[in-house]
């Protein structure tokens, strides 16, 4: 099951800003010999007790969390946080003391949280790489039966991730040999004031970080220095969990065709966007965005539901055909589920 493969560190003071050129702590110091607290352990399980309640998103402010990959082993994430942010703001939301500041009610940025959106394209880019080594345990013959072959591959593709926050596709993607592989989120994202650079300090070898870089970037807004500079450039766009504002759908469609390479003369472009959102907010807004984004000039290449609370050791996904209206669907048992789906530019 997908979030078996995340569980929290034992919590340990970080600093607020790692430097970006300093090598990552010891990520096996005597810190890391507690034992979990009874709370993060109980958060894991919740999952596996309650599976129609999934979890949307994992960990608190500044927490470390533990993804367990089979093809590349351990990584290491540190969840943002803005400064003097609640270490326990998980715990805070749920009893409905969440707080209010200008930041959180004018961005609504929501990056100090690992979204479950970001794990799905990490196992997909995982399972789509065939250059792993042979004694990981992915069977890729298992690999090349499933319905989305091909469909994650990034090996030698120039990808972008927006609305990144702790930017876990991004990792996967680099370890999965892209060739280019640059982080965005909005400039005011937490994620800038140090778990970005930390992320890739405690997970990208020295070897690998020359194509890892990140970038601010507001969706929508295409002349700053860095947007110009890198029109058409992209080939891979991830969107995890990047829905669930109305207001910003048109402003995303425009990011997407200002990144994406232009459609060839044989009426194909090479570039592909990725989608997976779940229902936080409601189907209705989720559908409104394939809307939109076809009224701009995409095509939805590929869409449908998977269910994030099931799926085997061998890789196979639970899934549904997409639907913009679901009969009888409760906020309870649509967490679960979420929409994949693949977009290219029109002709």
């Amino acid at each position: 099951m997908l979030h078996s493969r995340l569980r929290p560190l034992p919590r340990r003071h970080q600093p607020q800003h790692p430097s970006s050129t300093a090598p990552p702590p010891d990520l096996h110091d005597e810190d890391d010999a507690d034992v979990d607290e009874p709370e993060d352990l109980f958060t894991a399980f919740l999952p596996h007790l309650f599976p129609d309640d999934a979890p949307s998103f994992h960990g608190d402010p500044g927490q470390r969390l533990l993804y367990s990959s089979p093809r590349y082993g351990d990584l290491e994430i540190m969840v943002p946080s803005y400064p003097g942010q609640s270490e326990k703001r998980t715990e805070e939301i749920a009893a409905g003391q969440e707080g209010r500041n200008e930041v959180d009610e004018g961005r609504k940025l929501f990056a100090h949280f690992l979204w479950s959106a970001a794990m799905v394209v990490a196992e997909g880019v995982e399972w789509d790489d065939d250059d792993g080594d042979a004694d990981t345990g992915v069977d890729n013959n298992i690999n090349r039966e499933r319905e989305h072959k091909g469909m994650w591959r990034v090996k030698g593709e120039r990808v972008l991730e927006l609305g990144a926050g702790a930017a876990l596709p991004s990792l996967i993607s680099a370890l999965a040999h892209a060739s280019s592989v640059t982080i965005t989120d909005h400039p005011s994202s937490p994620a800038f004031a140090g778990a970005i650079d930390y992320n890739i300090a405690a997970n990208i070898p020295a070897d690998l970080r020359s194509r890892i870089s990140a970038e601010p970037h507001e969706w929508g807004v295409l002349d700053t220095p860095w947007a110009v500079e890198n029109k058409g450039r992209f080939t891979r766009i991830i969107a995890a969990d990047c829905l669930w504002m109305r207001s910003q759908h048109e402003n995303l469609v425009k990011t997407f065709l200002w990144f994406l390479p232009p459609v060839s003369e044989d009426g194909d472009g090479e570039g592909r966007v990725w989608i997976v959102a779940g229902f936080h907010t409601g189907r209705a807004i989720v559908a409104g965005f394939f809307e939109t984004a076809v009224q701009m000039g995409m095509v939805i290449e590929r869409i449908y539901e998977r269910d994030l609370n099931s799926g085997g050791d061998d890789g196979r996904e639970a899934r549904r055909e997409w639907t913009p209206v679901r009969e009888g669907e409760g906020p309870e048992n649509r967490k679960r589920w979420c929409v994949i789906a693949v977009l290219k530019r029109g002709r």
